[in-house]
């Protein structure tokens, strides 16, 4: 009973912070003619109510996907119709077609609220609780508690979801998958991670590591035996799974090719979201390599979309390739989770057309090792969050971030003593230092060392967030203070990058996982 109590403490108050936030500005609230996301997901819920699935993903007189048009694969479409039916039994005007265009009321801003607030519930919450309860080194009451604490408060999530407006469906989905891959629950958890997919196409993000990590089981198994039949089971669900998700567009191949078509629009170019594409204006501020290499080279003038295109695959498949070659040759479940902050991580700083937002994919995974790495998760959480200050700012969420980031800050620090976690063996790092030790002398000082780069770090976000937030940015530079937060973002990112890859590549001991037999 008492940890269900402690359990159930935390909820009520990561319930509370997220109600709190909903309270605010949502994205594109009163901003006509495009509004924001807001919109975008009350759109799509119009469309799918009133047209048939075959107009869905294609450009008609009552489909313009000039204004915000389904980009995202068929769950959320599905999604959005459940959504849709709801609201149509409450207010027809939500989602009557054309005339609900920028629809924008107080009943209709706490309906869209409380199916983040749902979404939230069924799907996300359930998920970290579960999963820091599964946790061995967490195996005390308290310590499971305080982990889903720190989980379920984590900035980013919140003010994304709950004030920007997103759902986390996706993200809790693939949660799923992975509580359920630590219980070797292998088809049910190839089963959630092809919902999550075909929810939202970024979880591409996260899609090597599960398939590096089932494969390598499947060759520890042994390929003549056990291995194959887990293979062909793995291969059979994989597919069923699709096959469920996309049945109502199998029957027309153009309607198949018109929605890849719309999930990954390659001819937009590399930098879709984030191009600085004038020296005095850019629209969207990406926290990747290159959004801030476009700081000094203008990629764009430079290099043709299709170039881009190859150059960013090939620099994404070989940042990645290490941690996945390790995981297939040596699988085990905490190997897996480094493998999905690294390869997701790669996947933000390199591939093509990356959001803001996507950074999320890479702080979801973090958040699963916080019980492991408690000071590294905590300061790349706080710098994710950092990362997402432009568009929270756009948002009016100055209020809500800076409340919510020190706040979980303070948690952090109270439930692991961050900052007495900063040893070569509390970071992981042990065996790296070992190999180091002869060659470099600083490694005796270097807790000392992080503890003062973290204190620098977080001196340098703090200021410039209130530098962003209080001061008018030059004439000649309007885009100065988003630009420094990208590019100090980027280079926060490349060095957990490295260190993440690090830790993967020296640990050869796994320790605690079960044998794979």
């Amino acid at each position: 009973m008492e940890k269900w109590s402690l359990m159930t403490i935390t909820v009520l108050l990561a319930l509370t912070v997220r109600w709190a936030v909903s309270l605010g500005s949502y994205s594109g609230a009163g901003k006509p003619p495009m509004y924001g996301d807001y919109e975008a997901q009350r759109h799509w819920q119009e469309i799918t109510y009133n047209l048939p699935i075959r107009q869905w993903y294609f450009n008609t007189s009552d489909n313009n996907l000039l204004y915000w048009g389904l980009d995202y694969p068929p769950l959320t479409a599905y999604h959005s119709f459940v959504c849709a039916y709801i609201a149509k039994l409450i207010n027809p005007d939500w989602v009557a077609l054309h005339t609900s265009r920028g629809y924008e009321s107080q009943p209709h801003k706490l309906f869209m609220r409380a199916t983040v607030f749902v979404a939230d519930l069924l799907v996300y919450i359930p998920a970290v609780i579960l999963y820091c309860f599964s946790l061995k080194e967490t195996s005390a009451k308290k310590k499971a508690s305080t982990c889903a604490l720190c989980i379920l408060l984590y900035p980013g999530l919140i003010l994304i979801d709950h004030g920007h407006f997103q759902y986390p469906l996706s993200l809790g989905l693939a949660l799923w998958a992975v509580l359920c891959l630590s219980h070797d629950w292998d088809l049910l958890g190839s089963v959630a991670f092809c919902l999550a997919l075909n929810y939202k196409q970024m979880e591409l993000y996260h899609s090597l590591p599960f398939f590096c990590y089932l494969l390598g089981k499947c060759f520890k198994k042994g390929l003549k035996g056990k291995g194959l039949v887990l293979l062909a089971k793995l291969a059979g669900t994989v597919l069923v799974s699709f096959a469920a998700c996309w049945l109502p567009f199998g029957t027309d191949v153009e309607q198949i090719m018109q929605v890849l078509r719309r999930l990954f629009p390659i001819d937009r170019g590399l930098f879709e979201a984030c191009m600085f594409s004038s020296p005095t204006h850019c629209p969207d501020k990406v926290a990747n390599i290159w959004c801030s290499l476009s700081v000094l080279i203008k990629i764009k003038n430079v290099i043709s979309p299709r170039t881009q295109l190859k150059l960013s695959f090939a620099v994404t498949f070989l940042s990645l390739l290490p941690a996945c070659i390790k995981l297939t040759v040596q699988p085990s479940l905490r190997g897996f989770k480094f493998a999905l902050v690294s390869c997701a991580l790669s996947f933000f700083l390199f591939s093509f057309q990356v959001h803001e937002k996507s950074i999320l994919l890479v702080s979801v995974p973090v958040c699963l090792i916080i019980n492991e790495i408690p000071f590294m998760a905590t300061w790349f959480l706080l710098v994710s969050t950092f990362s997402l200050l432009p568009l929270l700012l756009k948002d009016e969420l100055l209020l809500p971030y800076a409340v919510t980031t020190p706040a979980f800050l303070a948690v952090c620090l109270a439930s692991f003593s961050i900052l007495e976690k900063t040893s070569a063996e509390d970071l992981q790092l042990k065996a790296f230092s070992l190999s180091l030790r002869g060659y470099v002398s600083w490694f005796k000082s270097f807790p000392r060392i992080v503890r003062s780069l973290f204190l620098l770090s977080l001196a340098l976000m703090g200021a410039l967030s209130v530098l962003s937030a209080a001061l008018p940015p030059p004439q000649r530079l309007p885009d100065l203070f988003p630009v420094a937060v990208a590019v100090v973002s980027c280079l926060h990112f490349l060095l957990f990058l490295l260190y993440f890859n690090v830790v993967i590549l020296w640990d050869s001991k796994n320790k605690g996982q079960k044998k794979i037999s």
